[in-house]
């Protein structure tokens, strides 16, 4: 397909509706959950309970059994992946995105000092084997795997040392994971997890065409930082006769594929609740098409994120206490009375998927206070 260019300049409301059309965002959906994974090119997942709140967020009548099922039979797993971060991916992607991402492992490791300092000298690829072996035999932690070689590295950290264990592609094992259950952080290969190892190369130009369809139209800038990986503008040039391009209101070139939908700016977009780290947030390098002007930490750790009209307009976290579910909502500034109600709807919503065995949910607006519950 030939290239299209455009003359058409979409500020942040425009580019807001397309983003949240492409996540999900605008209304929910009637797919698999695998399919949804696919589509947004996996799921933040360094908190478990994560990747189940964004498929909450954005699936018709989502169940927890709809990613806990193919998570204990191994048609997804959680893994080292987009920015060197655990993600969960189908296995499909697993094996075909990994190799990407190696670089980027790379990078991130050896410009940790103290981590040069513990491999300074040593054979790193002797210790690599070394992990591989064990991790393939079963799996590990990573205070496991530092015991195995303090006594071989005498003089070197062992924690360190252990940080290389993220050079070899290698899967979080279930129990972890699955909802309702818990486990070690404990890791094996993909090759030992999948019965094969990942892919030797990346296709580039199918990558970054899925980026698009899920977070465009973007600059080159946004995709570095959704991925991680540097320099991708040549890849992008490689590119032009395969998609469109726009302008945002600064006149900065954006990539997208062709006839991609472009709701309008207009279009309402309801309350949605993100979990603690989404992609949704983190899929751009300027992330004004989502989080407004002023607004700098719009989520921590033990926070999730809540839109309204499509922008971040608050956090929220939630805590039981006896048999109450409590789902405090912190607003970044003054709520219209119909976005709260709507928050509020949504949230008690939330707190129901989250903690079902409670006998009542409450929303509650203003600081986080733990003691709150107790007033």
């Amino acid at each position: 397909m030939p290239a299209r260019a455009s003359d058409t300049v979409l500020g942040p409301r425009a580019l807001n509706r397309a983003l949240l059309e492409r996540q999900m965002l605008l209304r929910r959906r009637r797919v698999p959950a695998l399919e949804a994974i696919e589509r947004l090119v996996g799921l933040q997942s360094q908190v478990p309970r994560d990747p189940y709140v964004a498929l909450w967020s954005r699936l018709d009548r989502f169940r927890p059994a709809a990613l806990a099922e193919p998570m204990a039979d191994r048609r997804a797993l959680r893994m080292t992946l987009l920015r060197g971060t655990l993600h969960t991916v189908t296995a499909a992607d697993a094996v075909a995105l990994r190799a990407a991402i190696q670089p980027v492992v790379e990078r991130t490791l050896r410009s940790q000092a103290a981590f040069r300092t513990a491999t300074d000298g040593i054979d790193l690829e002797k210790l690599l084997d070394a992990f591989t072996r064990s991790l393939d035999e079963a799996p590990h932690t990573r205070a496991q795997l530092a015991e195995a070689v303090a006594d071989r590295y005498p003089g070197r950290d062992p924690t360190m040392l252990s940080l290389a264990m993220y050079l070899i592609p290698t899967v979080q094992v279930t129990p972890r994971g699955i909802w309702g259950r818990t486990g070690p952080s404990a890791f094996t290969t993909v090759g030992s997890w999948l019965g094969r190892p990942v892919d030797d190369a990346t296709d580039m130009d199918a990558f970054l065409l899925r980026y698009l369809a899920a977070f465009g139209p973007s600059t080159v800038a946004d995709a570095q930082s959704w991925s991680g990986i540097p320099r991708l503008k040549p890849a992008f040039e490689a590119l032009r006769p395969r998609v469109r391009t726009l302008r945002d209101e600064r006149g900065r070139e954006l990539f997208d594929v062709p006839d991609a939908p472009y709701p309008d700016p207009k279009t309402p977009a309801p309350v949605r609740f993100l979990p603690e780290y989404d992609n949704v947030g983190l899929g751009h390098k300027d992330r004004s098409r989502i989080i407004p002007d002023g607004v700098v930490q719009w989520t921590e750790v033990g926070w999730g994120g809540v839109l309204v009209d499509g922008f971040a307009a608050a956090r929220w976290r939630l805590w039981t206490e006896g048999g109450d579910a409590i789902l405090r909502v912190e607003p970044f500034g003054k709520l219209r009375r119909d976005d709260r109600a709507a928050v509020s709807e949504e949230g008690e919503r939330l707190a129901a998927f989250l903690a079902p065995e409670t006998e009542r949910r409450t929303v509650r607006f203003g600081a986080f206070e733990p003691d709150a519950a107790r007033r």
